[in-house]
C-alpha cells in the first residue's frame, strides 16, 4: 500500500476503497457516517488485504 493510498484512506475513506467493489464502498461509507475513525480504520484494513 502506497503513501498516496494511505492519505486517501485518512482524508476520504470511501474513495480509497472504490476499486474493491460496491459492498466495500457501502460498508466504509456507513462506518464513516458513524464516525470518521471507524471509517479510516476500515479503509486501512480493506486496503491492506492483498
Amino acid at each position: 500500500m502506497g503513501i498516496l493510498r494511505v492519505l486517501v484512506c485518512i482524508f476520504f475513506p470511501p474513495l480509497a476503497v472504490i476499486d474493491k467493489g460496491c459492498g466495500s464502498v457501502l460498508i466504509i461509507f456507513l462506518l464513516t457516517l458513524c464516525g470518521w475513525v471507524p471509517g479510516v480504520i476500515g479503509a486501512l484494513i480493506i486496503n491492506n488485504k492483498r
